[in-house]
C-alpha cells in the first residue's frame, strides 16, 4: 500500500445533510466525526475548510449512491457534483466509491450500540461516511482507485 494517503475524509453526500468521517490508511480504520447541513446538496464551505485545516488529510473520498442494480441516479451526479467541488476548493484528489448499503449497515451499527435512541439522522450520516472510508481503504489495495479529479 502506498503512504501517499495516510489520512482521509470521508463524505456520506445528501441534498440536506452531508455525514463526514475521517480515516487513517495506516490502520485502516475510520470514525464518525459530524453531519454538514447542505443546500441543495452542497456543504457551507467554510466549514469544510475548517475540518481540512483541523485534520489535513491527503485525499477526500465520496460516496456514490448508486440504484441496486449498480446504474447511477440522479442522486449519483449530485454526488460527483460534491466530488467536483471539493476538488475546487481544495486542490487535494477526490476518490469515489461505490455506498450502497451503507445507510442499512449504519442503521445497524449504531442501533447495536445504543438501540432506537442511537439513530438520529446526523449519528447515521456520520457513520454513514465511516463505512465508505472503510469500504475504501478495504480495497485500496487490491484495485486502482481513479480520482476523477
Amino acid at each position: 500500500m502506498s503512504n501517499k494517503h495516510q489520512t482521509l475524509l470521508g463524505f456520506d453526500y445528501g441534498r440536506m445533510s452531508i455525514g463526514v468521517a475521517v480515516g487513517q490508511t495506516v490502520t485502516k480504520t475510520a470514525k464518525p466525526l459530524l453531519a454538514l447541513k447542505a443546500e441543495n446538496g452542497l456543504p457551507a464551505w467554510e466549514v469544510v475548510a475548517e475540518l481540512i485545516q483541523s485534520w489535513k488529510p491527503d485525499c477526500l473520498v465520496v460516496g456514490l449512491p448508486l440504484g441496486m442494480d449498480g446504474k447511477p441516479q440522479e442522486t449519483t451526479e449530485k454526488a460527483l457534483q460534491l466530488a467536483k467541488e471539493l476538488h475546487s476548493h481544495f486542490h487535494l484528489p477526490v476518490y469515489t466509491i461505490d455506498e450502497r448499503l451503507t445507510t442499512v449497515e449504519a442503521k445497524a451499527r449504531l442501533f447495536e450500540q445504543g438501540g432506537y435512541r442511537a439513530l438520529g439522522k446526523s449519528a447515521i450520516d456520520a457513520v454513514s461516511a465511516q463505512i465508505i472510508l472503510e469500504s475504501w481503504m478495504s480495497q485500496e489495495s487490491d484495485i486502482q482507485h481513479a480520482s476523477y479529479f
